[in-house]
């Protein structure tokens, strides 16, 4: 692998400019877990970034259909180094449940990016919320999860559907001993390797739509060490193929109900919540790993006759890497804050529960878009090579690809952010927090970012709901952009003078529409950042 990436074989941690800057204005408390954020930092841009790319390109998952009797038990064959660090890796997931906090959880994930291993990551997670917080009897299981002997999954798309959880037709029973499942989901992430799966169902007599819709968790072998439930095939994919993903047949699997049935939809939202997150998390983390190896790419290469780095072109567009990525991971940072204050919350929900929706759903479509840019952006740097499947900066970018459609597409979350902003409140607390903010900083470009915030809520509010829904994608960004901009500035107390001029940056670039002024040319530290490697060996 080192001789196919720049980023391969340094600590991701210890190279970030932005996350421990992150950290320590949302976590209280997080210096104590430093060693362990840069040890994990090691794994990440070592063994981790190493086997991601050989899964990928050399050791994809395999559906075993058959045992030597002949049974069937539709598992997955994985490379014993994908196995082996999945395992591993199931650790990340601990903390919120022991009594620490999800910045920890979200820094991991964030340091790993990789989907094809963090996502395996995110949905045993969902499994293990859905028990800790509504199945407690199924404790056991949940230990099982966090320990790595077992995975789970989220299973709820239907070819018909898609991402219209109400057009879910998978049906459930209750036989006077358990509930059975009738249906099949077409797209499972995990088929083939997950014990225990949070499917979504309607039972007999639920009303249509999404309120009919309950949540089940269902184990792979029944009660009695059968096979529950069938894999019909793996899914050949662009990106993540270290993911197995299929479809699923259930023909009378045995199912246990998480809750409430007419909170099911509820439930299963409260998940997509937390998946929307990770994605951030992830998209930023794929940015972060390409800029990386952008950057050792640009002091290594000549052209014209000296280092690519000394050309302005090639600063103007390290530049756009460093505000996009700094912008998106604080807002993404700003909803996994929200998100620790609000994931006790059942329903019915506070506000605050709904405003951090708001912020997850701002966070989820902008930082998607800056993620596939920025790989984009990088693998240009690299020239010709840079989109030859040898070298990790094509991979990144292939990863990157998945990340707008995961757990939503940008129109899902236009839409959803429309029903938070008119129908649930969240107008209130995020004029509330970001209106005082940008006020007290007072530049030029803090006001561009207020105008553009109070202009889009302003128009949002005059529109018929029809109207509404064709702007809502446009506002969902400069929303976005807007709180992007006051919280860079806000960095700058705990960052150095840098936020502040990347914050300015921010709002030129994607509020006010213009080039980056020409002043960034000679400012080093906003475009490598104080923390960027220096020239390999």
């Amino acid at each position: 692998m080192e001789h196919q990436s720049y980023a391969y074989g340094h600590n991701h941690f210890r190279l970030d400019p932005d996350l421990p800057a992150l950290l320590g204005r949302c976590w209280r408390g997080w210096e104590a877990h430093r060693g362990e954020l840069e040890a994990f930092g090691e794994l990440a841009g070592g063994e981790a970034y190493r086997v991601a790319d050989h899964v990928d390109k050399e050791a994809r998952p395999v559906l075993v259909m058959h045992d030597l009797a002949g049974n069937r038990i539709d598992r997955v064959r994985l490379s014993p180094a994908q196995e082996g660090l999945l395992r591993r890796l199931a650790a990340i997931n601990r903390p919120p449940y022991e009594g620490g906090s999800w910045h920890h959880h979200f820094a991991q994930g964030y340091l790993l990016a990789d989907p094809g291993l963090y996502c395996v990551q995110t949905i045993t997670n969902c499994v293990v919320y859905s028990i800790h917080k509504y199945a407690p009897r199924f404790s056991a299981w949940k230990e099982q999860l966090l320990s790595g002997e077992a995975f789970g999954a989220t299973w709820m798309t239907e070819v018909q559907g898609g991402s219209d959880l109400g057009a879910n037709q998978t049906q459930a029973s209750w036989d006077g001993e358990s509930w059975r499942l009738e249906g099949e989901k077409y797209f499972s992430s995990g088929a083939g390797l997950t014990d225990y799966a949070i499917v979504s169902a309607r039972p007999q007599g639920a009303p249509p739509g999404p309120k009919g819709i309950a949540l089940f968790l269902v184990p792979r072998l029944d009660a009695q060490g059968r096979l529950n439930y069938r894999v019909r095939r793996l899914k050949e994919k662009l990106a993540t193929r270290a993911v197995p993903s299929g479809e699923v047949e259930f023909a009378g699997a045995e199912a246990h109900l998480i809750g409430e049935a007419e909170e099911g939809i509820y439930y299963l939202l409260e998940t997509l919540t937390l998946s929307r997150l990770a994605n951030a998390c992830g998209a930023m983390g794929l940015a972060r790993k390409a800029q990386l190896e952008a950057l050792f790419r640009v002091r290594r290469r000549k052209a014209f006759g000296r280092a690519l780095l000394e050309h302005p072109l090639a600063r103007r567009d390290l530049t756009d890497l460093a505000v996009r990525i700094a912008g998106g991971l604080a807002l993404t940072f700003r909803a996994v804050a929200a998100w620790e204050e609000a994931w006790p919350l059942r329903p019915p929900y506070s506000p605050r529960y709904h405003y951090a929706r708001l912020l997850t759903h701002l966070a989820k479509a902008r930082t998607a878009e800056h993620g596939t840019y920025c790989t984009q952006l990088a693998m240009e740097l690299f020239g010709g090579v840079g989109f030859v499947e040898d070298f990790a900066i094509a991979r990144l970018s292939r990863e990157a690809l998945i990340t707008p459609i995961w757990e939503g597409p940008a129109n899902v979350q236009a839409l959803d952010t429309l029903e938070v902003l008119t129908r649930k409140g969240a107008q209130e607390p995020f004029l509330a927090e970001f209106v005082p903010r940008l006020e007290a900083v007072g530049t030029e470009e803090a006001r561009l970012a207020l105008g553009a915030l109070r202009r889009t809520l302003d128009r949002l509010q005059g529109l018929e709901p029809a109207e509404a829904q064709w702007h809502a994608k446009e506002a969902l960004r400069t929303l976005a952009d807007a709180a992007s901009v006051a919280l860079l500035y806000d960095l700058e107390a705990a960052g150095g003078e840098r936020y502040a001029k990347l914050a300015a940056l921010y709002a030129r670039r994607f509020l006010g529409g213009e080039e980056y002024p020409a002043w960034a040319l000679k400012e080093p530290q906003v475009w490598a950042g104080e923390r960027a490697p220096e020239t390999p060996a």
